[in-house]
């Protein structure tokens, strides 16, 4: 087996030990962020069964971006709602709540790069026979869809599925998207549009209840918000850039989406 002498191993642990700044990301001098999610949102944002604590891949990659940059993190909660604006009016630094980047939400706020993509698919109940895929749905008006306002989701069923009115009487609006699940599973609607890690999640923590049907109806780029014109979104960027090319990001995506279980 091949041993590494003791310069080396000297020089591998001091460049461990090197702080961000030294690894070409900028120095926030230990900057206070102010960072809002929902913890609505699993595996991304959520609170922690057994503590309360939030917890998930947002609050990951964040957290460790923070530290990379020499800030600190302070985290709040607000509804998804007013997410968008809590953060464009400088209320909040930074916002995480499984947000897709898309150009409209461009024209108003500021995003960083993707920390990943997502594909989505239909969830829907286990004993669903009417759903195969995005063609099926639309062709039968007696299915409905539930979606919370504002979201990808509600997007994706009302233009990539549906007729692009917004007003669609078959697309039913929940307050959260864990309140549309559960109106899936009694019988309020009949399908979901969500993640395969979020699709995984509800199906193994409510075993016989759900099922993901059809192919991919569409892939998702998510990254954070930013406060227009913020500062932070080069460093952030440049920190997404490292943890992606470290392989840090990857190790958590695949923690947080398949590894992960709740005690």
């Amino acid at each position: 087996m091949f041993k590494p002498s003791a310069l080396l191993a000297s020089a591998a642990l001091v460049l461990l030990a090197l702080p961000a700044q030294a690894q070409d990301l900028p120095d926030l001098e230990g900057r206070v962020i102010r960072a809002v999610t929902e913890n609505a949102y699993y595996p991304l944002n959520f609170a922690d069964p057994a503590t309360g604590e939030g917890i998930g891949l947002e609050y990951d990659v964040i957290n460790e971006v923070a530290r990379r940059l020499n800030a600190t993190v302070e985290w709040d909660l607000t509804a998804w709602d007013v997410m968008i604006e809590s953060v464009r009016s400088g209320q909040f630094d930074i916002g995480a709540d499984g947000i897709t980047i898309t150009a409209e939400r461009e024209e108003q706020i500021d995003f960083t790069d993707p920390f990943i993509t997502v594909e989505q698919y239909f969830l829907v109940r286990a004993d669903e026979d009417r759903i195969t895929g995005a063609e099926s749905f639309a062709d039968n008006p007696d299915l409905l869809f539930g979606a919370q306002a504002g979201t990808s989701s509600f997007y994706t069923a009302i233009y990539d599925i549906l007729d692009g009115d917004e007003a669609n009487p078959r697309v039913k609006v929940f307050d959260s998207f864990g309140a549309a699940v559960q109106a899936v599973k009694a019988g309020d609607v009949d399908a979901v549009i969500a993640d395969q890690a979020a699709a995984t999640g509800y199906i193994g923590a409510d075993p016989g209840a759900f099922k993901q049907v059809g192919e991919s109806i569409k892939s998702d780029p998510l990254g954070f918000i930013l406060t227009p014109g913020s500062d932070l979104v080069e460093p952030f960027n440049a920190a997404l850039d490292q943890l992606r090319e470290e392989g840090w990001l990857d190790e958590r995506i695949n923690y947080w989406f398949f590894e992960y279980a709740a005690e």
